[in-house]
């Protein structure tokens, strides 16, 4: 049985609990805790992998039946939840949500049918890839907030080149893409024992704040190979702490989560009633104090990048052009790192809909008394490219061209070319003196505002429709919320 028709079958089964009040993103978690069981039992009988402790391995789920099994599984998820390393990150705060005990050992029989461990890395990884993405696409649930485009994780990966020797960091992992595609990268270039183990227990580091995320992202790891006892993946939030020596890599890829401004639920002294407060994080580290998550992202990243070490981050357009802090952090960028390229992605092509972003490459520089950035290049592959995730999906050969121009292998062979008008360069000083040190550029004519035989389809351009009021709609809440605070 194929990996696709695999995800197939696992996967319709999730229709069924959906009738039961049983979310997508449950299943994948309930999934998650009864793979991991049956291919600990088949490593344990083959004397390899992570061992269970004895009265909670999948033997003691599968010879039960009824509430005696739903009992027996409740227990297994708590006592697990009390391990350390891999065992506890996965299976950390794990709860039955499958409450009919018919249910339950159906799915059970599901996963016992198939022998895990005997299936290639790839393979299994590509059944679990399969099921995240299908469980990205139920927008409800919020989850295509943690899937980026497999697309555009590969094409970052490629111009970035992570070397086999390298640490590589995700501070805001979600459910691994970024470390898994580099994994890949780095796997081809593994020939040493040495290098290969480094790449298995010590190249990949990610966290992520939300625990249900860790324990997909910890889960599709594990199926790929990568990690041992403990887990490469942390669950906390990546900025609270300022980032010690031990902590900075080489490599640094991430697309940190979009939308509102970070906050926390305090209770009011005056009302006695749960409010939102502004978070803000008071760190020496960074270059500015501010409650926007995607511009502390943005100094921690920097932050946590060894010397000569490089960053590739996905970004919304307000980081190119917010005043203020944001001001500050783009001077700071521009000034102590070599921030060298600009990818502006087109819109339609993110579960969230709405989003525009933009991709930030940099290498991290020492100490100088003048700017490192000496010149931005800009590949605008945003204006008069029209996306949807149904109708026009991105693809990997659609960055070719940016790929081509991004010159990873000499950089200084760059050039700008009438063939090419999406790729354009700006120097620093041309940077700088723009209105707020302003880098959201655009200089290519947007057909669809003068050509209306040019107009994308009717279904391409209901999409674009809805991404722009949902995204019209997210800037309403930050002004509602910015009124707010001002009233306060």
């Amino acid at each position: 049985m194929s990996a696709s028709e695999i995800v197939n079958k696992v996967w319709n089964y999730a229709h069924v609990l959906r009738d039961d009040g049983v979310g997508y993103g449950d299943y994948v978690e309930q999934i998650t805790y009864l793979i991991f069981l049956k291919m600990a039992d088949e490593r344990e009988k083959g004397n390899q992998g992570t061992k269970v402790p004895e009265g909670y391995a999948w033997a003691d789920l599968v010879k039960l039946d009824g509430d005696d099994l739903e009992l027996q599984y409740r227990h297994t998820l708590e006592a697990l939840a009390k391990e350390g390393g891999m065992l506890g990150t996965i299976f950390r705060k794990a709860q039955n949500k499958i409450q009919d005990p018919a249910k339950l050992e159906r799915l059970i029989k599901l996963i016992e049918k198939e022998k895990w461990t005997t299936l290639p890395a790839d393979v299994k990884g590509e059944i679990y890839e399969g099921l995240l993405e299908r469980n990205a696409q139920d927008v409800k649930g919020g989850a295509g907030q943690y899937f980026t485009p497999r697309p555009l994780i590969q094409a970052m990966v490629e111009v970035m080149q992570p070397k086999a020797t390298d640490t590589v960091a995700d501070p805001a992992c979600g459910t691994g893409g970024f470390l898994l595609a580099a994994h890949d990268y780095m796997a081809e270039q593994a020939s040493s024992k040495k290098d290969q183990r480094h790449l298995k227990e010590n190249a990949l580091r990610g966290t992520d704040i939300v625990d249900s995320v860790v324990r997909l992202c910890a889960m599709n790891l594990y199926l790929h190979g990568i990690g041992s006892d403990e887990c490469p993946i942390e669950s906390r939030d990546a900025l609270a702490k300022e980032v010690g020596d031990k902590d900075r890599v080489n490599m640094v890829l991430a697309n940190p989560p979009f939308g509102k401004k970070s906050s926390i639920t305090v209770i009011s002294e005056t009302t006695g009633k749960a409010e939102k407060e502004k978070l803000t994080y008071e760190r020496t580290d960074f270059w500015a104090t501010t409650s926007n998550k995607q511009l502390n992202f943005v100094q921690h990243i920097a932050n946590m990048l060894k010397i000569d070490g490089k960053a590739a981050v996905v970004v919304p357009d307000n980081v190119l052009f917010e005043g203020g802090a944001g001001e500050t952090v783009r001077k700071t960028l521009l000034e102590r790192n070599d921030v060298h390229t600009l990818l502006r992605l087109p819109t339609g092509i993110f579960y969230a809909q709405g989003v525009k972003a933009n991709v930030i490459f940099f290498d991290s520089k020492p100490a100088s008394k003048t700017a490192w950035t000496k010149k931005l290049w800009i590949y605008d592959f945003r204006t008069n490219v029209h996306m949807t995730l149904k109708t026009k999906k991105l693809v990997k050969s659609d960055f070719d061209e940016f790929i081509e121009c991004y010159k990873t292998e000499d950089r200084d062979k760059r050039r700008e070319t009438k063939k090419i008008d999406r790729w354009k360069s700006f120097t620093y000083d041309e940077l700088i003196a723009r209105d707020k040190t302003n880098l959201d550029i655009f200089w290519l004519k947007d057909d669809s505002l003068e050509d209306t035989e040019n107009l994308p389809a009717p279904d391409v351009l209901a999409q674009e429709i809805v991404e722009q009021l949902e995204a019209a709609l997210e800037e309403f809440r930050n002004v509602e919320e910015a009124l707010a605070v001002t009233e306060k």
